[in-house]
C-alpha cells in the first residue's frame, strides 16, 4: 500500500468515527509518519497519543494540539493484506482516541 493510499485510509477511517466521540477529535492533529521515533521493545508501535488526556485538563487549558500518531512502516508489516491494514489503522486510531479521552490501555473497548 503506497503512503498516499495509506493517508487515504486514515481519513476514511476519520469520518467513520461515531458522532459521540468525534468531539473528542477536536483539536487533535491526525498525523501519518513512516516509522517511531525509537524501537518498540516489544513489538512494533503502531501509533502513539501525545498530548494531555481530556480529564486531566483543567478549565483554561491552552497548550499545541494533541497528536496521534499513526506509522505506516510497521503497520504495514503486522498485516498480511490491504483489508488487514485499514483494520489495524481503524484499531489503532480508536487506541489512541482513547487514551486521549483518559482510558488505559486495560480499558480500551476492544
Amino acid at each position: 500500500m503506497t503512503r498516499t493510499e495509506f493517508e487515504q485510509v486514515v481519513q476514511e477511517v476519520l469520518e467513520q468515527i461515531p458522532d459521540t466521540f468525534r468531539y473528542a477529535l477536536e483539536n487533535v492533529a491526525v498525523v501519518v509518519e513512516e516509522e517511531p521515533d525509537a524501537p518498540e521493545n516489544d513489538g512494533e508501535l503502531l501509533g502513539l497519543y501525545e498530548g494531555t488526556p481530556l480529564p486531566d485538563r483543567g478549565v483554561g487549558h491552552v497548550g499545541p494540539p494533541d497528536r496521534i500518531r499513526i506509522f505506516r512502516g510497521p503497520i504495514i508489516r503486522v498485516c498480511r493484506n490491504n483489508k488487514q491494514v485499514a483494520s489495524e489503522i481503524r484499531d489503532t486510531l480508536i487506541h489512541e482516541l482513547g487514551h486521549h479521552m483518559g482510558l488505559d490501555d486495560d480499558e480500551m473497548p476492544y
